[in-house]
């Protein structure tokens, strides 16, 4: 789940540095944002930042009067993220376009409080903002109650929580897609979905936006995000993998046509991954047999500790390492940028599935390999 890369992204470090602002004189085709701060002191700066690739840049400075109101003025091209804030943990995301904005909120929590006139696009935002928070919480409580039920042994508990996790991603997805002319649904689908197991989802929103909004920044972000998934994407035909194997020989994965493959990129110094091993030395010894292989794909770089892992862990399947890393050329081809990950490759060498793992990928085998 990556609800924690979005917190992050919107909760940037802001530039706060004072700037010179983009007033307009008449303001008559700009944007106007009035606002009233509840227990702000008067005479304190509110800044206003724009959400660049990277970070929050500083655009423009206002003093907050006696009765705590402070307005800002400008230009926009299209609709776009700002943030208004009082310092970098007290502020408020809102898509400022050309358009009279009111707001109204307690200095204490601007964020929590916020209650919005006049820009549509920005209540869409808050709303999904909400849910993502609300959201969070729950998942922390879920991941919390999973490891308990791991614990103790506890299956049926275990299979239960990850269904109530499902649901909660769901709820994510379902407000993204009721909203398919927002800008908030284009930034939503290109920061919180992930394109690796949701790509389907993400490229269908994709497909949407592209008709709605072709024009918009967060439309081609989306876009610009999703380009190296596509080859990758379930349905597609497995780009080649050809790599050295343990004994300085080549392997690769197209000589495996004709089977089941499970790709599986892992290292000997990923924790989650040698977890993972015994459960996937398990449906190996179950299904090798009956049309189903491994083509493991190291991340290592020392050749040593790899072959040592392949023995301790006991991975009879065929192994393949160029020993570069993160910058393995199978790992980008395939855009993996955590590990253990898997992709799963039916006999006429198209991908069905990715991500499977423990008893996720014995319910896949089971249902393909009767």
């Amino acid at each position: 789940m990556k609800y924690s890369k979005f917190i992050a992204f919107a909760a940037a470090t802001a530039l706060l540095a004072a700037c010179q602002g983009n007033k307009s004189t008449s303001n008559e085709d700009g944007y106007t944002v009035q606002g009233h701060l509840q227990n702000a002191a008067a005479g304190n700066k509110v800044y206003l930042l724009e959400l660049g690739d990277q970070q929050f840049i500083a655009r423009d400075t206002a003093e907050i009067g006696k009765d705590g109101s402070f307005t800002f003025e400008g230009t926009v091209k299209e609709p776009t993220m700002y943030r208004i804030t009082l310092d970098q943990q007290n502020g408020l995301m809102l898509v400022l376009d050309n358009e009279k904005i009111k707001l109204d909120a307690d200095a204490k929590d601007i964020n929590g409080t916020a209650k919005i006139e006049g820009s549509e696009e920005s209540v869409v935002f808050q709303q999904l903002n909400k849910l993502v928070n609300e959201s969070k919480m729950q998942q922390m409580k879920l991941e919390q109650r999973f490891q308990q039920a791991s614990e103790a042994g506890q299956a049926d508990s275990m299979v239960a929580i990850q269904q109530e996790y499902a649901a909660l991603q769901k709820q994510v997805k379902n407000f993204i897609a009721q909203h398919p002319k927002s800008v908030v649904a284009a930034f939503g689908t290109a920061t919180l979905v992930d394109p690796v197991n949701d790509f389907a989802f993400a490229d269908s929103m994709a497909t949407l936006l592209n008709k709605n909004i072709p024009d918009s920044k967060y439309t081609l972000l989306l876009n610009e995000r999703l380009k190296p998934y596509r080859n990758t994407a379930i349905g597609q035909l497995a780009p080649d993998i050809s790599l050295p194997t343990p004994d300085g020989g080549t392997k690769s994965l197209s000589s495996l046509r004709g089977k089941y493959v499970l790709v599986d990129f892992w290292a000997s110094w990923c924790g989650p991954c040698r977890k993972e091993n015994p459960n996937v030395v398990k449906m190996y010894n179950k299904y090798k047999g009956k049309g189903f292989e491994i083509f493991g794909v190291s991340l290592d770089q020392s050749k040593d500790k790899w072959l040592k892992a392949i023995a301790d862990d006991q991975l009879t399947w065929p192994h393949v390492s160029d020993l570069k890393g993160w910058q393995s050329s199978a790992a980008q081809l395939y855009n993996v940028d955590a590990i253990p990950q898997t992709v799963l490759i039916d006999p006429d060498g198209k991908i069905i599935a990715k991500g499977l793992r423990g008893e996720d990928l014995e319910q896949k085998l089971a249902t393909l390999l009767k």
